[in-house]
Order: structure tokens, then sequence, then C-alpha cells
């Protein structure tokens, strides 16, 4: 019997704290992910009519980086209700066969979409501006494009950056970051 108590504790020890259900696809399904037809049109007017931000987030079954985020990054707090406050997130899988309809009517699947834009990297966050130029796609209609898994505030400033709409004004994202960081008095 207590060998069955100390594999419960040790268990319960090894979850984390904040897991996020896995989908059938093997990819972590945040409460704050909108399920839709990955129309990225209607997905852009869907955003500005709830008054959120787009953000495409580019994942793959089996990413540690993406497992990093989704159990340390995005499950704090503040982070967390930021994001259900201030963002529309569509997931796309980097290998998944889904269509997806690119803001310029191209049509592809998930895989052969992310392969248009250039991305590489899981996670990658894309987030596009309110409006998106006729005929622009992609990372090109892109207001920011965020690759990797960064740190708690590296995070949450770009979050809080693209709700600014700080690519477009002369401050860059890094001076941004860095000023945000001294005025929460983390560095100097």
């Amino acid at each position: 019997m207590t060998r069955i108590f100390t594999f419960l504790a040790l268990v319960f020890l090894w979850t984390p704290a904040f897991a996020v259900p896995l989908g059938d696809d093997g990819m972590h399904k945040a409460v704050w992910m909108q399920d839709t037809f990955k129309d990225l049109r209607e997905d852009l007017a869907e955003a500005n009519a709830t008054g959120k931000r787009l953000m495409i987030l580019v994942e793959q079954r089996g990413c540690i980086y993406c497992t990093k985020m989704h159990e340390e990054i995005f499950p704090i707090p503040e982070i967390d209700a930021y994001i259900k406050e201030n963002f529309f997130v569509v997931q796309l899988n980097m290998f998944g066969d889904v269509e997806v309809t690119d803001f310029d009517g191209a049509t592809l699947s998930e895989k052969e979409m992310v392969r248009r834009w250039g991305v590489m990297f899981t996670p990658t966050m894309i987030f596009y501006p309110k409006e998106v130029p006729e005929g622009a796609w992609g990372q090109g209609a892109a207001a920011a494009v965020m690759p990797g898994a960064f740190d708690r505030w590296t995070t949450f400033n770009m979050f809080n950056w693209i709700v600014e709409e700080g690519y477009n004004g002369e401050e860059v994202f890094q001076k941004y970051h860095a000023r945000m960081l001294n005025e929460r008095g983390i560095i100097e």
C-alpha cells in the first residue's frame, strides 16, 4: 500500500501544475484558442469584431519548446489573462492537413501554408495588424513574428507591444522590452 501512495505522490509531483490538455493531434489545447475554419480573412474580421488582435500560433506534436510555453509561460496568471482579454488565437499544426485560407485567397494545407510562409520553428507566434493590405499574405502581412520559446517577460512585453501597436511607432521591440524591464525593476 505504501508503494502505491509513493507512486501516486511522485506522479502528482511530476505532473505540471498547469497541465494543458493535448488534442487528438498531440498538440496543446489552451482554453483561449479559437476553433475556426482557418480562413485568415474571416479570423481577422472576427478578432476585430471582438476587439482582439489576431495571433496565429504555429506548433507541432512533440515540440518541447511548445510544451515549455504551455506549461511554464502561458499559464502565468498575468499572461493567461492578457491573452484571453486581448488575443484571438488560431493554432496551426506545422505538419497538419487542415485547409488554411491566406489573406490573398490562397488555400493550402497547414503544412503547405507554413512552408509558404517560411516558418521553420515551433512555436512561432505571428501577430497581425487590425487591417491587412489587399494582396498581402502570410508573414508579409504580419505586424510581428516571434519564432521560438521565450521567457515570461519577453513574451508578456511582446503581447503588450502588439496591443499598443508599437510596430507602428519608432520604438522597436528590443528597446520597448528593455524599457519595460527597467520600469518593472527587473534590470537597471
